[in-house]
């Protein structure tokens, strides 16, 4: 067993970069659909189109992330000087994202909600996808890798279980009546919070395993390795289907609690289960070492699936029960499944490692390319269903939309699932072990 690398500080610090991310992501993948909708004035199809716009260009971001990580050098490193060097726009945009611009026109509203929103997906890339990239670097001991991850995803679960539970009450709080005011007020909050975070992972974490022989290597070798990297492909299309099954199922949430059960007041209750999240995260830690880690997320998937399928008899039959215990069950899951994420992409950048190219910042990059990708499709699955079936916000839905609102809250998550442990069958964990003891 290697030696143990980290501080206790450093452990933390770490964590509190993804807690940062999350406390901006949650509130755009939770209620961002649902503010441009109904309190910024857009229509669900000029939202669609705009998350699609978004999220292609967030696919090329990622990428050109991950490459500018691969090529910079710093004396903080390569991936620990994104932290400083783009926080502060990272909070301005997620500012300006939920500022409501009134003296503009419709038309200029909607350039107002493309340049924030295109503008916020690239600082958040910046910021989010070096939490990925530095965790190989920080240490050489698998068991180490593991705990780091788990602490960075129960920082994050965290936080995301805080922005989902509190948003609605705060958004009250700040704007007493007032949703534009209230959305902005939250925003500000959290994003203030936000910079302080991620600031404070600059300072504390160090970047100490590179091969300068191996490192800053042209992209068509590191492109040639990717094409051998087997398991960082499997990983990489796991990781765009959980969040593609994140966002459908997340945007439509308040949806189904405003329209189908006339009280959105329950979207915070609801959102407060999914704090079981955290038993799945801490768990990986201990299961992990049993199951190993494929089988840990394969666990996780099945428990997952299992939540959602109680989820949809409760969704079917309006039982609030049903559907609380659904979310309980769903939670568990999905910690297990999404604590695992950064820890088996830094093993698949450890494998890149032994085919002789080391760059983390683009194989790091499939975890934002990932999330983008699966938020953009989700988002527009999402948004265009409500418009075809003939959306009309706060208003009372028809019976077309009532039953979109309940396929995407319930029943394609349930498919999704069922793809997503098919593919994760692929994964040669032994294969990823053998190459880089």
């Amino acid at each position: 067993m290697n030696k143990w690398n980290t501080s206790l500080t450093e452990r933390i610090s770490y964590g509190l970069s993804d807690a940062a991310d999350n406390l901006v992501f949650q509130m755009m993948t939770t209620y961002l659909l649902f503010f441009y909708t109904d309190v910024f004035g857009l229509t669900a199809s000029e939202v669609a189109i705009l998350f699609v716009v978004a999220r292609a260009a967030d696919v090329f971001e990622s990428l050109i992330i991950g490459i500018m990580i691969d090529n910079t050098h710093s004396r903080w490193g390569k991936s620990r000087p994104f932290f400083l060097w783009y926080s502060f726009p990272y909070v301005i945009f997620a500012i300006l994202t939920f500022v409501t611009p009134n003296f503009l026109p419709h038309s200029g509203k909607l350039i107002w909600a493309y340049v924030t929103y295109l503008g916020l997906g690239f600082f958040y890339t910046a910021v989010n996808l070096p939490i990925t990239s530095i965790l190989p670097t920080m240490t050489d001991n698998e068991q180490e890798t593991t705990l780091l991850g788990v602490i960075r995803q129960f920082s994050g679960s965290s936080v995301q279980i805080i922005v989902a539970v509190f948003t609605v009450p705060l958004v009250s709080i700040f704007g007493k009546g007032d949703q534009q005011k209230g959305f902005l007020g939250t925003i500000i909050l959290f994003s203030v919070i936000s910079l302080a975070l991620i600031l404070n992972t600059f300072f504390h974490v160090r970047e100490r395993y590179t091969d300068d022989s191996i490192n800053h290597q042209p992209i068509s070798k590191v492109w040639g390795m990717l094409k051998q990297n087997r398991p960082w492909i499997v990983i990489s299309i796991v990781i765009f289907l959980y969040w593609l099954t994140t966002s459908i199922k997340n945007q439509t949430t308040i949806y189904y609690f405003k329209y189908v059960l006339h009280d959105e007041n329950l979207v915070s209750i609801a959102n407060s289960f999914t704090l079981t999240a955290l038993i799945g995260v801490v768990a990986i830690y201990f299961v992990s070492v049993k199951l190993g880690k494929k089988k840990t997320m394969l666990l996780g998937i099945i428990i997952a699936f299992t939540g959602q399928i109680i989820i949809t008899f409760g969704a079917y039959s309006k039982n609030l029960a049903l559907i609380f215990s659904g979310i309980f069950v769903n939670g568990i899951g999905g910690g297990f499944i999404i604590g695992l994420v950064s820890i088996m992409i830094a093993d698949t950048i450890r494998y890149g490692t032994s085919m002789g190219i080391q760059a983390e910042g683009v194989l790091a990059s499939t975890d934002d390319f990932g999330v983008n990708l699966g938020l953009g499709l989700g988002g527009l699955i999402t948004a265009e269903s409500l418009q075809i079936s003939g959306y009309v916000s706060n208003k009372t839905q028809s019976a077309s939309t009532i039953s979109a609102i309940n396929l995407n809250y319930a029943l394609i998550p349930l498919g999704l699932y069922i793809i997503m442990f098919l593919i994760l069958l692929g994964y040669n964990e032994k294969k990823i072990q053998h190459a880089i003891k």
